[in-house]
Protein backbone atom coordinates (compact mmCIF):
# COMPACT_ATOMS: atom_id res chain seq x y z
CA UNK A 1 0.00 0.00 0.00
CA UNK A 2 1.38 3.41 -0.99
CA UNK A 3 2.25 5.59 1.98
CA UNK A 4 0.38 8.88 2.21
CA UNK A 5 1.58 12.16 3.68
CA UNK A 6 0.38 15.64 4.59
CA UNK A 7 2.23 18.91 5.09
CA UNK A 8 1.61 21.25 8.00
CA UNK A 9 2.93 24.79 8.10
CA UNK A 10 3.21 26.60 11.42
CA UNK A 11 3.46 30.39 11.16
CA UNK A 12 5.01 31.73 14.35
CA UNK A 13 6.09 35.16 15.52
CA UNK A 14 9.59 35.11 14.03
CA UNK A 15 9.51 32.30 11.46
CA UNK A 16 7.46 29.70 9.64
CA UNK A 17 8.15 25.97 9.63
CA UNK A 18 6.94 23.25 7.30
CA UNK A 19 6.68 19.59 8.37
CA UNK A 20 6.04 16.57 6.18
CA UNK A 21 4.09 14.02 8.21
CA UNK A 22 3.25 10.35 7.69
CA UNK A 23 -0.47 9.67 7.96
CA UNK A 24 0.27 6.16 9.24
CA UNK A 25 1.59 7.24 12.65
CA UNK A 26 2.20 11.00 12.74
CA UNK A 27 5.95 10.57 12.24
CA UNK A 28 7.63 13.78 11.11
CA UNK A 29 9.61 12.77 8.04
CA UNK A 30 11.23 16.13 7.33
CA UNK A 31 10.96 19.74 8.45
CA UNK A 32 12.39 23.11 7.53
CA UNK A 33 12.26 26.57 9.10
CA UNK A 34 12.24 29.84 7.17
CA UNK A 35 13.02 32.91 9.25
CA UNK A 36 10.93 35.91 8.26
CA UNK A 37 13.11 38.22 6.24
CA UNK A 38 11.60 41.31 7.91
CA UNK A 39 10.99 39.76 11.34
CA UNK A 40 8.74 41.66 13.74
CA UNK A 41 8.46 45.25 12.54
CA UNK A 42 8.30 47.35 15.69
CA UNK A 43 10.70 50.25 15.10
CA UNK A 44 10.65 51.36 11.43
CA UNK A 45 8.66 50.39 8.38
CA UNK A 46 10.84 48.37 5.96
CA UNK A 47 13.02 50.40 3.59
CA UNK A 48 11.72 53.65 5.02
CA UNK A 49 12.50 55.99 7.88
CA UNK A 50 8.93 55.94 9.17
CA UNK A 51 9.24 55.43 12.92
CA UNK A 52 6.63 53.40 14.79
CA UNK A 53 5.17 54.32 18.16
CA UNK A 54 5.23 52.21 21.32
CA UNK A 55 3.12 49.03 21.39
CA UNK A 56 3.23 48.56 17.61
CA UNK A 57 4.06 45.16 16.08
CA UNK A 58 3.74 44.67 12.33
CA UNK A 59 4.82 42.11 9.74
CA UNK A 60 5.45 41.84 6.02
CA UNK A 61 2.96 39.57 4.17
CA UNK A 62 5.60 38.61 1.59
CA UNK A 63 7.44 36.77 4.36
CA UNK A 64 4.52 34.36 4.67
CA UNK A 65 4.68 33.42 0.98
CA UNK A 66 8.43 32.95 1.25
CA UNK A 67 7.86 30.29 3.91
CA UNK A 68 5.82 28.31 1.36
CA UNK A 69 8.24 28.69 -1.54
CA UNK A 70 11.34 27.96 0.52
CA UNK A 71 10.35 25.40 3.14
CA UNK A 72 8.00 23.10 1.22
CA UNK A 73 10.48 22.30 -1.59
CA UNK A 74 13.16 21.61 1.03
CA UNK A 75 11.07 19.08 2.98
CA UNK A 76 10.07 17.33 -0.24
CA UNK A 77 13.71 17.11 -1.29
CA UNK A 78 14.83 15.89 2.14
CA UNK A 79 12.18 13.19 2.29
CA UNK A 80 12.38 12.13 -1.38
CA UNK A 81 8.60 11.77 -1.36
CA UNK A 82 6.55 11.74 -4.55
CA UNK A 83 4.34 14.89 -4.46
CA UNK A 84 1.42 12.74 -5.68
CA UNK A 85 1.48 11.00 -2.31
CA UNK A 86 1.10 14.28 -0.41
CA UNK A 87 -2.68 14.40 -0.20
CA UNK A 88 -3.31 17.43 2.00
CA UNK A 89 -1.90 20.66 3.36
CA UNK A 90 -2.88 22.70 6.39
CA UNK A 91 -1.55 25.81 8.09
CA UNK A 92 -1.78 27.43 11.49
CA UNK A 93 -1.00 30.98 12.50
CA UNK A 94 -0.55 33.33 15.41
CA UNK A 95 -3.79 35.24 15.98
CA UNK A 96 -5.17 37.77 15.81
CA UNK A 97 -2.69 38.62 13.05
CA UNK A 98 -4.68 40.68 10.57
CA UNK A 99 -4.26 42.77 7.45
CA UNK A 100 -6.26 45.01 5.11
CA UNK A 101 -6.64 43.82 1.50
CA UNK A 102 -8.10 45.38 -1.65
CA UNK A 103 -10.75 44.00 -4.02
CA UNK A 104 -8.18 41.70 -5.64
CA UNK A 105 -7.05 40.27 -2.31
CA UNK A 106 -3.77 42.20 -2.43
CA UNK A 107 -2.43 43.57 0.89
CA UNK A 108 -2.49 47.36 1.02
CA UNK A 109 1.16 47.36 2.04
CA UNK A 110 2.00 46.08 -1.47
CA UNK A 111 0.43 49.22 -2.93
CA UNK A 112 2.88 52.06 -3.53
CA UNK A 113 0.27 54.52 -2.30
CA UNK A 114 0.06 52.88 1.14
CA UNK A 115 3.45 51.21 1.70
CA UNK A 116 4.73 54.14 3.81
CA UNK A 117 1.69 54.10 6.07
CA UNK A 118 1.86 51.79 9.13
CA UNK A 119 -1.87 51.04 9.07
CA UNK A 120 -1.54 49.43 5.64
CA UNK A 121 0.61 46.61 7.02
CA UNK A 122 -0.06 43.32 8.82
CA UNK A 123 -0.78 43.86 12.51
CA UNK A 124 0.83 41.02 14.44
CA UNK A 125 -0.99 39.38 17.36
CA UNK A 126 1.08 41.33 19.88
CA UNK A 127 0.27 44.73 18.39
CA UNK A 128 -1.17 46.46 21.48
CA UNK A 129 -1.61 49.99 20.19
CA UNK A 130 -5.39 49.56 19.92
CA UNK A 131 -5.84 49.51 23.71
CA UNK A 132 -7.80 52.79 23.74
CA UNK A 133 -10.28 51.32 21.28
CA UNK A 134 -10.50 48.09 23.28
CA UNK A 135 -11.21 50.06 26.45
CA UNK A 136 -14.01 52.02 24.78
CA UNK A 137 -15.46 48.87 23.21
CA UNK A 138 -15.58 47.11 26.58
CA UNK A 139 -17.17 50.10 28.31
CA UNK A 140 -19.89 50.42 25.67
CA UNK A 141 -20.53 46.67 25.58
CA UNK A 142 -20.78 46.49 29.37
CA UNK A 143 -23.08 49.50 29.54
CA UNK A 144 -25.29 47.98 26.85
CA UNK A 145 -25.29 44.57 28.58
CA UNK A 146 -24.13 42.92 25.36
CA UNK A 147 -24.53 39.14 25.67
CA UNK A 148 -21.32 38.37 23.81
CA UNK A 149 -19.11 39.98 26.45
CA UNK A 150 -19.44 37.10 28.92
CA UNK A 151 -18.24 34.65 26.27
CA UNK A 152 -14.91 36.48 26.36
CA UNK A 153 -14.45 36.63 30.10
CA UNK A 154 -15.87 40.14 30.33
CA UNK A 155 -13.37 41.93 28.08
CA UNK A 156 -12.40 42.09 24.42
CA UNK A 157 -8.63 42.33 23.95
CA UNK A 158 -6.71 45.00 22.06
CA UNK A 159 -4.95 42.09 20.33
CA UNK A 160 -8.16 41.13 18.51
CA UNK A 161 -9.74 42.06 15.22
CA UNK A 162 -12.39 44.64 16.10
CA UNK A 163 -10.13 46.84 18.26
CA UNK A 164 -7.45 46.79 15.57
CA UNK A 165 -9.95 47.71 12.86
CA UNK A 166 -11.33 50.54 14.98
CA UNK A 167 -7.83 51.87 15.55
CA UNK A 168 -7.35 52.02 11.79
CA UNK A 169 -10.64 53.88 11.37
CA UNK A 170 -9.77 56.31 14.19
CA UNK A 171 -6.24 57.11 13.05
CA UNK A 172 -6.33 56.49 9.27
CA UNK A 173 -9.85 56.65 7.84
CA UNK A 174 -8.31 56.73 4.36
CA UNK A 175 -6.84 53.25 4.93
CA UNK A 176 -10.18 52.04 6.26
CA UNK A 177 -11.94 53.32 3.16
CA UNK A 178 -9.36 51.78 0.83
CA UNK A 179 -9.76 48.37 2.48
CA UNK A 180 -12.12 45.94 0.81
CA UNK A 181 -11.82 43.40 3.61
CA UNK A 182 -9.95 42.92 6.87
CA UNK A 183 -8.75 39.32 7.12
CA UNK A 184 -6.76 37.06 9.39
CA UNK A 185 -3.33 36.29 7.97
CA UNK A 186 -4.12 32.57 8.13
CA UNK A 187 -7.15 33.08 5.86
CA UNK A 188 -5.16 35.30 3.50
CA UNK A 189 -2.41 32.70 3.07
CA UNK A 190 -5.03 30.03 2.35
CA UNK A 191 -6.47 32.34 -0.33
CA UNK A 192 -3.03 32.58 -1.93
CA UNK A 193 -2.81 28.78 -2.02
CA UNK A 194 -6.31 28.10 -3.36
CA UNK A 195 -7.61 31.30 -4.92
CA UNK A 196 -10.51 31.08 -2.48
CA UNK A 197 -10.91 33.40 0.51
CA UNK A 198 -12.94 31.81 3.32
CA UNK A 199 -12.92 32.61 7.02
CA UNK A 200 -12.32 29.84 9.52
CA UNK A 201 -14.59 29.41 12.55
CA UNK A 202 -11.65 29.38 14.97
CA UNK A 203 -10.30 32.89 14.36
CA UNK A 204 -13.77 34.26 13.63
CA UNK A 205 -15.04 32.95 16.95
CA UNK A 206 -12.10 33.76 19.21
CA UNK A 207 -10.82 36.95 17.62
CA UNK A 208 -13.72 38.60 15.75
CA UNK A 209 -16.64 38.19 18.21
CA UNK A 210 -18.49 35.77 15.89
CA UNK A 211 -20.82 33.14 17.34
CA UNK A 212 -22.06 30.01 15.58
CA UNK A 213 -25.67 30.62 16.63
CA UNK A 214 -25.83 34.41 16.89
CA UNK A 215 -23.32 35.56 14.27
CA UNK A 216 -21.55 38.88 14.86
CA UNK A 217 -22.79 41.52 17.32
CA UNK A 218 -25.63 43.64 15.99
CA UNK A 219 -25.32 46.62 13.67
CA UNK A 220 -26.72 48.71 16.51
CA UNK A 221 -23.76 47.75 18.68
CA UNK A 222 -21.24 48.67 16.00
CA UNK A 223 -23.11 51.93 15.43
CA UNK A 224 -22.80 52.66 19.14
CA UNK A 225 -19.02 52.30 18.81
CA UNK A 226 -18.81 54.55 15.78
CA UNK A 227 -21.50 55.24 13.13
CA UNK A 228 -18.91 54.49 10.44
CA UNK A 229 -18.67 50.90 11.73
CA UNK A 230 -22.37 50.13 11.41
CA UNK A 231 -22.06 47.94 8.32
CA UNK A 232 -18.61 46.52 9.14
CA UNK A 233 -19.62 42.86 9.31
CA UNK A 234 -21.66 43.02 6.08
CA UNK A 235 -18.88 44.71 4.17
CA UNK A 236 -15.31 44.54 5.41
CA UNK A 237 -15.79 41.36 7.48
CA UNK A 238 -17.99 39.64 4.91
CA UNK A 239 -17.26 36.10 3.78
CA UNK A 240 -18.27 32.51 4.43
CA UNK A 241 -17.25 31.15 7.85
CA UNK A 242 -16.55 27.41 7.86
CA UNK A 243 -15.61 24.72 10.39
CA UNK A 244 -12.04 23.56 10.97
CA UNK A 245 -11.08 20.65 8.73
CA UNK A 246 -13.20 21.96 5.86
CA UNK A 247 -11.50 21.89 2.48
CA UNK A 248 -10.91 25.48 1.38
CA UNK A 249 -10.00 24.31 -2.12
CA UNK A 250 -7.13 22.79 -4.03
CA UNK A 251 -3.71 24.22 -4.81
CA UNK A 252 -3.77 26.50 -7.84
CA UNK A 253 -1.58 25.60 -10.79
CA UNK A 254 0.73 28.56 -10.18
CA UNK A 255 1.38 28.01 -6.48
CA UNK A 256 1.68 24.23 -6.98
CA UNK A 257 4.46 24.89 -9.49
CA UNK A 258 6.26 27.21 -7.06
CA UNK A 259 6.19 24.86 -4.08
CA UNK A 260 6.58 21.51 -5.83
CA UNK A 261 3.21 19.94 -5.01
CA UNK A 262 0.44 18.77 -7.34
CA UNK A 263 -2.26 21.08 -8.60
CA UNK A 264 -5.52 20.42 -6.78
CA UNK A 265 -3.93 19.05 -3.59
CA UNK A 266 -6.48 19.53 -0.78
CA UNK A 267 -5.94 22.57 1.46
CA UNK A 268 -7.72 22.89 4.81
CA UNK A 269 -9.11 26.21 5.99
CA UNK A 270 -6.78 28.22 8.21
CA UNK A 271 -6.27 27.54 11.90
CA UNK A 272 -4.62 29.05 14.98
CA UNK A 273 -1.24 27.70 16.10
CA UNK A 274 -2.18 26.74 19.65
CA UNK A 275 -5.55 25.31 18.67
CA UNK A 276 -4.01 23.01 16.06
CA UNK A 277 -1.83 21.54 18.82
CA UNK A 278 -4.78 20.09 20.73
CA UNK A 279 -5.57 17.11 18.46
CA UNK A 280 -1.84 16.71 17.73
CA UNK A 281 -1.44 15.79 21.41
CA UNK A 282 -4.38 13.40 21.32
CA UNK A 283 -6.63 15.66 23.38
CA UNK A 284 -10.16 15.16 22.09
CA UNK A 285 -12.10 15.17 25.39
CA UNK A 286 -12.66 17.52 28.37
CA UNK A 287 -10.58 17.77 31.56
CA UNK A 288 -7.22 18.23 29.84
CA UNK A 289 -5.59 21.63 29.38
CA UNK A 290 -3.22 21.98 26.44
CA UNK A 291 -0.58 24.67 26.85
CA UNK A 292 1.48 25.79 23.86
CA UNK A 293 4.56 27.29 25.45
CA UNK A 294 6.79 29.65 23.54
CA UNK A 295 7.11 33.42 23.44
CA UNK A 296 3.66 33.37 25.05
CA UNK A 297 1.36 30.62 26.33
CA UNK A 298 -2.06 29.72 25.03
CA UNK A 299 -4.22 27.58 27.34
CA UNK A 300 -6.93 25.44 25.73
CA UNK A 301 -9.64 23.21 27.22
CA UNK A 302 -12.61 21.34 25.75
CA UNK A 303 -16.09 21.28 27.26
CA UNK A 304 -19.58 19.95 26.57
CA UNK A 305 -21.39 23.21 27.32
CA UNK A 306 -20.85 26.96 27.25
CA UNK A 307 -19.78 28.44 30.58
CA UNK A 308 -18.53 31.94 31.32
CA UNK A 309 -15.10 32.24 32.95
CA UNK A 310 -13.41 35.47 34.04
CA UNK A 311 -10.65 36.51 31.69
CA UNK A 312 -10.96 33.70 29.21
CA UNK A 313 -10.16 34.68 25.65
CA UNK A 314 -13.33 33.03 24.46
CA UNK A 315 -15.55 29.99 24.37
CA UNK A 316 -16.38 28.94 20.82
CA UNK A 317 -18.55 26.09 19.61
CA UNK A 318 -16.47 23.91 17.24
CA UNK A 319 -13.61 26.33 17.86
CA UNK A 320 -10.96 23.66 18.46
CA UNK A 321 -12.54 20.24 17.87
CA UNK A 322 -15.88 20.04 16.04
CA UNK A 323 -18.57 18.83 18.42
CA UNK A 324 -17.08 20.50 21.52
CA UNK A 325 -16.99 23.95 23.03
CA UNK A 326 -13.40 25.14 22.98
CA UNK A 327 -12.13 27.42 25.74
CA UNK A 328 -9.06 29.63 25.36
CA UNK A 329 -7.02 31.70 27.80
CA UNK A 330 -3.44 32.87 27.67
CA UNK A 331 -0.38 34.69 28.89
CA UNK A 332 0.99 37.31 26.51
CA UNK A 333 4.64 36.91 27.54
CA UNK A 334 6.54 33.87 28.83
CA UNK A 335 9.53 32.97 26.68
CA UNK A 336 9.63 36.66 25.74
CA UNK A 337 10.29 37.50 29.41
CA UNK A 338 13.19 35.08 29.68
CA UNK A 339 14.58 36.37 26.38
CA UNK A 340 14.28 39.99 27.56
CA UNK A 341 16.19 39.16 30.73
CA UNK A 342 18.99 37.37 28.89
CA UNK A 343 19.23 39.96 26.12
CA UNK A 344 18.89 43.13 28.19
CA UNK A 345 19.74 42.49 31.83
CA UNK A 346 22.35 39.74 32.19
CA UNK A 347 25.85 40.85 33.29
CA UNK A 348 28.79 40.09 31.03
CA UNK A 349 30.34 37.58 33.45
CA UNK A 350 27.33 35.27 33.07
CA UNK A 351 27.66 35.24 29.28
CA UNK A 352 31.40 34.58 29.59
CA UNK A 353 30.84 31.74 32.07
CA UNK A 354 28.20 30.15 29.85
CA UNK A 355 30.50 30.34 26.84
CA UNK A 356 33.35 28.82 28.84
CA UNK A 357 31.10 25.89 29.84
CA UNK A 358 29.95 25.42 26.24
CA UNK A 359 26.33 26.36 27.05
CA UNK A 360 23.92 29.00 25.87
CA UNK A 361 22.95 31.55 28.51
CA UNK A 362 19.45 30.13 29.05
CA UNK A 363 20.79 26.64 29.73
CA UNK A 364 23.47 28.03 32.01
CA UNK A 365 20.95 30.01 34.06
CA UNK A 366 18.53 27.07 34.19
CA UNK A 367 21.30 24.87 35.58
CA UNK A 368 22.25 27.44 38.22
CA UNK A 369 18.61 28.18 39.09
CA UNK A 370 17.78 24.49 39.54
CA UNK A 371 20.08 24.40 42.61
CA UNK A 372 17.61 26.56 44.56
CA UNK A 373 14.62 25.25 46.49
CA UNK A 374 11.21 26.94 46.20
CA UNK A 375 11.21 30.15 48.27
CA UNK A 376 14.99 30.18 48.70
CA UNK A 377 15.58 33.23 46.48
CA UNK A 378 13.37 35.51 48.58
CA UNK A 379 12.02 36.96 45.33
CA UNK A 380 8.61 37.23 43.73
CA UNK A 381 7.54 38.68 40.37
CA UNK A 382 4.45 39.58 38.39
CA UNK A 383 4.65 38.19 34.84
CA UNK A 384 3.22 41.18 32.97
CA UNK A 385 6.20 42.25 30.85
CA UNK A 386 3.86 42.32 27.83
CA UNK A 387 0.63 43.04 29.68
CA UNK A 388 -1.89 40.51 30.98
CA UNK A 389 -4.07 38.45 28.66
CA UNK A 390 -5.83 36.31 31.29
CA UNK A 391 -7.49 36.73 33.68
CA UNK A 392 -7.24 40.53 33.83
CA UNK A 393 -7.20 41.18 30.07
CA UNK A 394 -5.19 44.38 30.36
CA UNK A 395 -2.25 45.17 28.09
CA UNK A 396 -1.48 48.35 30.08
CA UNK A 397 -0.07 46.35 32.98
CA UNK A 398 3.68 45.81 33.26
CA UNK A 399 6.21 43.62 35.04
CA UNK A 400 7.25 43.69 38.70
CA UNK A 401 10.14 42.14 40.66
CA UNK A 402 10.06 42.37 44.45
CA UNK A 403 12.46 41.21 47.15
CA UNK A 404 15.75 41.99 45.38
CA UNK A 405 18.81 42.90 47.46
CA UNK A 406 22.47 43.63 46.70
CA UNK A 407 23.08 39.89 47.18
CA UNK A 408 20.57 38.84 44.51
CA UNK A 409 22.14 36.75 41.74
CA UNK A 410 21.09 36.58 38.06
CA UNK A 411 20.06 32.93 38.30
CA UNK A 412 17.77 33.78 41.23
CA UNK A 413 15.97 36.35 39.11
CA UNK A 414 15.78 33.88 36.22
CA UNK A 415 14.14 31.27 38.45
CA UNK A 416 11.76 33.88 39.86
CA UNK A 417 10.63 34.87 36.36
CA UNK A 418 9.88 31.22 35.58
CA UNK A 419 7.92 30.93 38.83
CA UNK A 420 5.97 34.10 38.00
CA UNK A 421 4.82 32.68 34.67
CA UNK A 422 3.80 29.46 36.46
CA UNK A 423 1.73 31.49 38.95
CA UNK A 424 0.08 33.22 36.00
CA UNK A 425 -0.85 29.83 34.57
CA UNK A 426 -2.25 28.75 37.94
CA UNK A 427 -4.53 31.82 37.93
CA UNK A 428 -5.94 30.58 34.64
CA UNK A 429 -6.24 26.93 35.75
CA UNK A 430 -8.01 27.95 38.97
CA UNK A 431 -10.43 30.21 37.07
CA UNK A 432 -11.53 27.34 34.82
CA UNK A 433 -11.55 24.60 37.43
CA UNK A 434 -13.53 26.58 40.00
CA UNK A 435 -16.17 27.56 37.44
CA UNK A 436 -17.18 24.13 36.24
CA UNK A 437 -14.66 23.55 33.45
CA UNK A 438 -12.43 20.81 34.89
CA UNK A 439 -8.67 20.89 34.46
CA UNK A 440 -7.29 17.62 35.82
CA UNK A 441 -3.98 17.41 33.99
CA UNK A 442 -1.77 19.53 31.76
CA UNK A 443 -0.41 18.79 28.29
CA UNK A 444 2.45 20.96 27.06
CA UNK A 445 4.11 21.55 23.72
CA UNK A 446 6.23 24.17 22.02
CA UNK A 447 9.83 25.29 22.24
CA UNK A 448 10.08 25.86 25.99
CA UNK A 449 9.15 22.34 27.21
CA UNK A 450 11.73 20.85 24.86
CA UNK A 451 14.50 23.01 26.33
CA UNK A 452 13.77 23.66 29.99
CA UNK A 453 13.17 20.79 32.46
CA UNK A 454 13.24 23.14 35.43
CA UNK A 455 10.33 25.09 33.97
CA UNK A 456 8.20 21.95 33.65
CA UNK A 457 8.85 20.88 37.24
CA UNK A 458 8.02 24.35 38.54
CA UNK A 459 4.74 24.38 36.57
CA UNK A 460 3.82 20.93 37.91
CA UNK A 461 4.58 22.03 41.48
CA UNK A 462 2.80 25.39 41.26
CA UNK A 463 -0.36 23.94 39.68
CA UNK A 464 -0.17 20.60 41.57
CA UNK A 465 -0.96 18.72 38.38
CA UNK A 466 0.67 16.04 36.28
CA UNK A 467 2.20 17.31 33.04
CA UNK A 468 2.39 15.31 29.81
CA UNK A 469 4.73 16.45 27.05
CA UNK A 470 4.34 16.38 23.28
CA UNK A 471 6.68 14.01 21.47
CA UNK A 472 6.60 16.24 18.42
CA UNK A 473 8.95 19.21 18.29
CA UNK A 474 6.58 20.89 15.82
CA UNK A 475 3.22 20.13 17.42
CA UNK A 476 1.16 22.93 15.80
CA UNK A 477 2.49 21.95 12.36
CA UNK A 478 1.61 18.30 13.05
CA UNK A 479 -1.92 19.39 13.95
CA UNK A 480 -2.15 21.53 10.83
CA UNK A 481 -1.08 18.54 8.74
CA UNK A 482 -3.76 16.44 10.43
CA UNK A 483 -6.42 18.95 9.44
CA UNK A 484 -4.98 18.87 5.90
CA UNK A 485 -5.52 15.10 5.89
CA UNK A 486 -9.11 15.63 7.07
CA UNK A 487 -9.64 18.14 4.24
CA UNK A 488 -8.45 15.47 1.78
CA UNK A 489 -10.88 12.91 3.16
CA UNK A 490 -10.83 9.14 3.45
CA UNK A 491 -11.25 8.52 -0.28
CA UNK A 492 -7.86 10.14 -0.87
CA UNK A 493 -6.19 8.27 1.98
CA UNK A 494 -6.94 10.83 4.70
CA UNK A 495 -9.49 10.93 7.50
CA UNK A 496 -13.16 11.72 7.93
CA UNK A 497 -12.76 13.58 11.24
CA UNK A 498 -9.99 15.16 13.29
CA UNK A 499 -10.79 12.74 16.13
CA UNK A 500 -10.03 9.85 13.76
CA UNK A 501 -6.80 11.57 12.70
CA UNK A 502 -5.79 12.11 16.34
CA UNK A 503 -6.24 8.42 17.14
CA UNK A 504 -3.80 7.56 14.36
CA UNK A 505 -1.29 10.39 14.43
CA UNK A 506 -1.12 12.09 17.85
CA UNK A 507 2.14 11.63 19.76
CA UNK A 508 3.15 12.04 23.43
CA UNK A 509 6.34 11.24 25.31
CA UNK A 510 6.12 8.35 27.76
CA UNK A 511 7.70 10.41 30.54
CA UNK A 512 5.41 12.56 32.68
CA UNK A 513 6.25 15.29 35.20
CA UNK A 514 4.69 14.77 38.62
CA UNK A 515 4.32 17.49 41.29
CA UNK A 516 6.60 17.18 44.32
CA UNK A 517 4.49 17.43 47.50
CA UNK A 518 7.03 19.45 49.51
CA UNK A 519 7.37 21.96 46.68
CA UNK A 520 3.60 22.22 46.24
CA UNK A 521 3.24 23.29 49.87
CA UNK A 522 5.80 26.10 49.60
CA UNK A 523 4.48 27.29 46.27
CA UNK A 524 0.99 27.51 47.76
CA UNK A 525 2.39 30.07 50.22
CA UNK A 526 4.15 32.02 47.47
CA UNK A 527 1.05 31.90 45.31
CA UNK A 528 -0.96 33.61 48.03
CA UNK A 529 1.60 36.44 48.01
CA UNK A 530 1.50 36.53 44.20
CA UNK A 531 -2.30 36.79 44.33
CA UNK A 532 -2.12 39.75 46.72
CA UNK A 533 0.22 41.61 44.37
CA UNK A 534 -1.83 40.48 41.35
CA UNK A 535 -5.01 42.06 42.70
CA UNK A 536 -3.33 45.14 44.19
CA UNK A 537 -1.67 46.19 40.94
CA UNK A 538 -4.07 44.53 38.51
CA UNK A 539 -7.56 45.30 39.79
CA UNK A 540 -7.36 49.04 40.28
CA UNK A 541 -6.19 49.56 43.85
CA UNK A 542 -2.89 50.99 42.62
CA UNK A 543 -2.70 51.90 38.93
CA UNK A 544 0.94 52.99 39.08
CA UNK A 545 1.82 50.79 36.10
CA UNK A 546 -0.71 52.58 33.92
CA UNK A 547 0.39 56.01 35.16
CA UNK A 548 3.99 55.25 34.28
CA UNK A 549 2.98 54.13 30.79
CA UNK A 550 0.87 57.26 30.37
CA UNK A 551 3.85 59.47 31.23
CA UNK A 552 5.97 57.65 28.66
CA UNK A 553 3.25 57.89 26.03
CA UNK A 554 2.71 61.61 26.66
CA UNK A 555 6.40 62.32 26.23
CA UNK A 556 6.50 60.34 22.99
CA UNK A 557 3.34 62.06 21.72
CA UNK A 558 5.25 65.31 21.39
CA UNK A 559 6.95 63.78 18.35
CA UNK A 560 3.69 62.62 16.79
CA UNK A 561 2.41 59.07 16.50
CA UNK A 562 4.47 58.38 13.38
CA UNK A 563 7.35 60.49 12.24
CA UNK A 564 10.32 60.33 9.91
CA UNK A 565 13.62 60.40 11.78
CA UNK A 566 16.22 62.94 10.76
Amino acid sequence: MTKKYAIGIDYGTESGRAVLVSLANGEEIADHVTTYRHGVIDEHLPETRVKLDYEWALQHPADYIEVLTQSIPVVLKKAQVDPQNVIGLGIDFTACTMLPIDEEGVPLSFNERWRNHPHGWVKLWKHHAAQDEANKLNQIAEKGAERFLKRYGGKISSEWMIAKIWQILDESPEIYQATDRFVEATDWVISQLTGNLVRNSCTAGYKSIWHKQDGYPSEAFFRSLDPRLEDLTKTKLRGEIVTLGTKAGGLTKEIARQIGLCEGTAVAVGNVDAHASVPAMGVVSPGKMVMTMGTSICHLVLGHEEKHIEGMCGVVEDGIIPGFYGYEAGQSAVGDIFAWYVDQAIPAYVKEAAEKDGMNVHSYLEDKASKYRPGETGLLALDWWNGNRSVLVDTELSGLLIGATVQTKPEEIYRTLIEATAFGTRKIVDAFHSNGVPVDELYVCGGLPQKNKLLLQIYADVTNRTIKVADSKQTPALGAAMFGAVAAGRMEGGFETIVEAAEQMARLKEETIEPIAANVEIYDQLYREYSTLHDYFGRGENNVMKRLKALRTNENARKGRFYVEN
